[in-house]
């Protein structure tokens, strides 16, 4: 029996270690993809796996209406690590699953129902985060979705304030788009709805499911604009590969966030490996290396690619390679020829999001690959 969700890529991964997948054929591969962000400490990591370890030999799971040491000790970590002023974390299994909490919450919240997203967004799958997802190829099957939602230009700070209005619930940004090319906000877009959703009593919701967990090298990337919002959603890294995603919330939000529940969130086995990714993440500095990393990453990019590509943009280590030619292709050579596994985002961006224990070394090597497939 085949599975029918995703096409099928021609390696079978068989193990990883740290930033390397190997596949059943022996080949070893540098992942520059970490599998869309998820593996943020590298495959296989020490504690996480002990973490993980030591809590299959004590308990699997038990649901959240029973008080778990290891769920109390993540709320903890989860709530020391959030934003300022986010002081309730609301856990659950995806960052698809977070972004719907979101807007759940911010209707109960604020008793109004309209949404104002950002063109070329990607917020999830299901109805709700999928209301708020730019793209026809993820929407037009399922339609119709919520139509009280208004999409208005990313990064047009004028027809943003405009699009919030008092039918508004909430404003939901991206402050990096992934999927969408990897287009960094301005920090005046990200100001602009901030002081829009304010003088209209709506939430602003930044989806960092992706900018996250020190990826961009800060620990949350609108923490660059100097402003706090009402909720932030996480996911993908941060179990480290495990299912996991979190909602932190303002208290105003906490008050009102009606009736929502998961049966899994908070697994125990999920929560000892996220506690575990959250304090190596604070213990070693994952930021502040993932900046520093990141600026060589990019300023290798410029030097080998120079005018072959049309841009080199991002933060940290999540960082876009516009190209001329079809992005799809190029990932595809990188990982056959070059034995690199990058993303596409969009037709012409090839995203690379590596683990973000990555070195010098690996980076040159990614580099270095690029270059000789787009020669």
């Amino acid at each position: 029996m085949s599975g029918f969700t995703y096409s099928q890529k021609s390696m079978e991964i068989e193990s990883g270690d740290g930033v390397r997948l190997t596949d059943s054929s022996g080949t070893e591969y540098l992942d520059f993809g970490a599998n869309y962000a998820c593996t943020p400490l590298g495959h296989s990591h020490e504690s996480v796996r002990s973490a993980v370890d030591d809590q299959l030999d004590d308990l699997t799971f038990v649901q959240a209406v029973y008080p778990v040491d290891i769920r109390q000790r993540l709320h903890e970590t989860l709530t020391a690590a959030a934003p300022a002023h986010l002081d309730n974390v609301w856990v659950c299994n995806s960052g698809t699953e977070a972004n719907e909490a979101a807007l759940k919450f911010a209707r109960s919240a604020t008793g109004n129902t309209k949404f104002v997203a950002a063109t070329h967004a990607f917020h999830g799958r299901t109805m709700g985060s999928l209301s708020v997802t730019w793209k026809d190829k993820y929407r037009s099957h399922y339609e119709p979705l919520l139509d009280d939602t208004e999409f208005v230009p990313y990064n047009d700070s004028e027809t943003l304030a405009e699009a919030v209005d008092d039918d508004t619930a909430a404003v939901i940004l991206e402050p990096i788009q992934g999927a969408g090319g990897i287009n960094p906000a301005s920090e005046t877009f990200l100001q602009t709805a901030r002081e829009a959703t304010e003088e209209a009593g709506a939430a602003l919701v930044f989806d960092e499911v992706q900018t996250g967990l020190g990826r961009t090298g800060r620990m949350w990337n609108h923490e660059r604009a100097d402003i706090v919002p009402d909720m932030v959603t996480s996911a993908k890294g941060l179990a480290n590969g495990l299912p996991i995603g979190a909602t932190m919330c303002r208290d105003w939000i906490a008050e009102e966030y009606g009736n929502h529940a998961s049966t899994f969130g908070g697994s125990p086995v999920v929560a000892a490996a996220a506690e575990a990714t959250l304090s190596t993440i604070h213990d070693e500095q994952i930021p502040s290396h993932a900046d520093e990393m990141g600026a060589y990453l990019r300023e290798q990019l410029e030097r080998e690619l120079g005018d072959s590509v049309r841009d080199v943009r991002g933060e940290g280590l999540m960082v876009g390679v516009e190209i001329e030619g079809s992005a799809s292709d190029a990932v595809t050579a990188l990982a056959h020829d070059q034995h690199v596994l990058a993303l596409t985002a969009g037709k012409h961006v090839v995203r690379f999001l590596p683990p973000l224990v990555v070195d010098k070394t690996h980076v040159e090597r990614a580099v270095t690959a690029l270059s000789a497939v787009l020669e």
